[in-house]
């Protein structure tokens, strides 16, 4: 399997579809892998929702054709999927800074945004150490809130959660835990946009438990799946930060793995984070592409 080459057969099915309909069904079958996976996938290597990119080419294309063509707004609208020519044209705006009958005009400057394609770059190689683990359905237990996500430092966010573990809690918690990752767990779950900073997800904190828990906790179910666990060890949280950078950039497109949809989990050693070799775990749901 190829992921850079498919995912480029993918960018040249969206651009010569820029004026039709784009069948999600057609991406993942070109991707090879889950419409979730490619999203996600996408979302990191670009640096923007898959659908922020095509409506950029969108419209991108649309200055073009109003220039060159002379287009009638309204036929233009309808090409390219918008509900009415207001809808087009208030995106239009928003990208461009000129309306479509604006941009018909000479001497008009108008924003273009270029196709992408992915390309291998090497930077050198550096060992990441992870196992596959195949575990049935669990729950995890403990406190949850919607935060916005953070790729950078500790987001002060998690501190109304922290507050919350008591002694007496971690105790009741602990005493709950019969399943791995064994310990406290920060688990990342619901998200909006997975690979895209300040977009909104659920955080728990809490423990691994296949008990029903009748406690007055907030409670994820976690459907059975595969597992790829990635040994973390270093400054936290730089260091599981940049490993979370790696494995979607560099281990899931060499990996024949692809994202579930589920929770991800961080285990750490113990609340003190100042050692310069913390050790922690990165645990992702995954499931084979098949080839």
């Amino acid at each position: 399997m190829n992921m850079l080459a498919q995912f480029n057969d993918v960018m040249t099915y969206i651009e010569k579809n820029l004026m039709h309909d784009i069948e999600l069904n057609q991406i993942s079958r070109i991707a090879g892998c889950s419409e979730y996976h490619f999203r996600r996938m996408f979302s990191f290597l670009a640096g923007m929702p898959l659908g922020e990119y095509i409506r950029r080419r969108r419209l991108s294309l649309a200055g073009v054709l109003l220039q060159a063509d002379k287009e009638k707004v309204i036929h233009l609208a309808l090409q390219f999927g918008y509900e009415s020519p207001e809808a087009f044209s208030k995106s239009f705006q928003a990208m461009h800074g000129v309306t479509p009958s604006q941009a018909k005009k000479e001497n008009v400057e108008l924003k273009t945004f270029p196709p992408m394609t992915f390309q291998l770059t090497i930077n050198g190689g550096n060992e990441m150490n992870y196992r596959i683990v195949e575990k049935n359905d669990f729950h995890i237990v403990g406190f949850k809130k919607r935060i916005t996500m953070q790729f950078k430092g500790v987001n002060p966010q998690m501190n109304s959660l922290v507050q919350k573990l008591t002694p007496e809690i971690i105790s009741d918690l602990k005493n709950l835990c019969d399943t791995e990752p064994k310990g406290m767990l920060n688990v990342s779950a619901n998200f909006s946009e997975r690979t895209i900073e300040n977009t909104e997800l659920d955080l728990f904190i809490g423990v691994a438990t296949t008990k029903t828990v009748l406690h007055d906790y907030d409670t994820l179910h976690v459907p059975a799946s595969s597992w790829a666990v990635f040994k973390v060890v270093g400054a936290f949280p730089d260091t599981v930060q940049e490993t979370w950078a790696k494995i979607y950039a560099e281990w899931f497109p060499t990996s024949g793995y692809e994202l579930t949809g589920g929770p991800e989990l961080l285990w750490n050693e113990s609340p003190d984070t100042t050692k310069l070799d913390y050790k922690s775990e990165i645990w992702i749901p995954v499931r084979r592409i098949n080839s």
